[in-house]
């Protein structure tokens, strides 16, 4: 596996805890407002960027 690749799951993980967290501050019911479902949609965004940097370099 290449850096880029590692760096790519090290860095999904830490978006992830970020989100994590945010579920954690709307806990227990989990009704976002407007600005945390931003944070929501931007997370996930950057998420799936650190995927398809994975799957780009262990499909190589």
């Amino acid at each position: 596996m290449s850096k880029r690749a590692v760096d790519a799951v090290f860095q999904a993980l830490f978006i992830l805890s970020d989100l994590r967290f945010l579920l954690r501050e709307t806990a227990p019911q989990h009704d976002l407002d407007d600005a945390q479902r931003e944070r929501a949609k931007t997370s996930l965004e950057k998420v799936k960027r650190q995927i398809a940097i994975i799957e780009e370099e262990l499909v190589r």
